[in-house]
């Protein structure tokens, strides 16, 4: 199936077009890998169209997206375009537990690009982030101190609740290993 193709179907409007690209994307009828090169070269509104679709899939089925192109979606995340961000977190969030290796360049990512961001980018970030703590791997070590610093910083409640949820999560399965 032809990926430029399909977006110049101009009867597929934004959400059906990326519901229709996750359905291909499950069904094995488009590649993430060939998804990830059209989008290389593509607009920002098609390049996060494609991360949507991804992150659309991955929500239910991480194991889908490889080592590969979960790198690729990482280093979208320093794209300019908030949308390209926002969606590129939310896969980073739904599959890094598949790719430990992968937790310090993705919250180095995450973390260089959380300040003056709107609040799409900042809550998907969090989300990715308190994925990323939930892992509960060394790394914490050195991130919990700085998320704690973000959530003092935050103005918005909802992300704030997004990151104190981990951390709830992280003591209350400490308390359950002391007992």
């Amino acid at each position: 199936m032809e990926i430029s193709k399909i977006f110049e179907n101009k009867s597929l409007k934004s959400k059906a077009l990326t519901e229709f690209l996750a359905s291909n994307i499950q069904n094995k009828s488009i590649e993430i890998s060939e998804l990830l090169k059209f989008s290389e070269s593509s607009n920002d509104t098609k390049k996060a169209t494609c991360i949507e679709a991804i992150e659309f899939v991955t929500k239910t089925n991480p194991a889908i997206l490889n080592l590969e192109s979960l790198t690729k979606i990482i280093n979208y995340f320093g794209e300019k375009a908030p949308r390209i961000k926002w969606e590129s977190a939310k896969v980073i969030g739904n599959t890094i537990h598949l790719y430990p290796e992968l937790i310090a360049v993705a919250t180095s990512k995450l973390l260089n690009n959380i300040e003056k961001q709107g609040t799409v980018v900042r809550w998907s970030t969090a989300f990715a982030l308190s994925e990323i703590l939930k892992l509960k791997t060394d790394f914490n070590k050195a991130l919990i101190p700085v998320v704690e610093q973000i959530v003092q910083n935050e103005e918005k409640n909802s992300i704030k609740k997004i990151y104190l949820t981990a951390f709830k999560k992280i003591k209350s399965e400490k308390k359950g290993l002391l007992k």
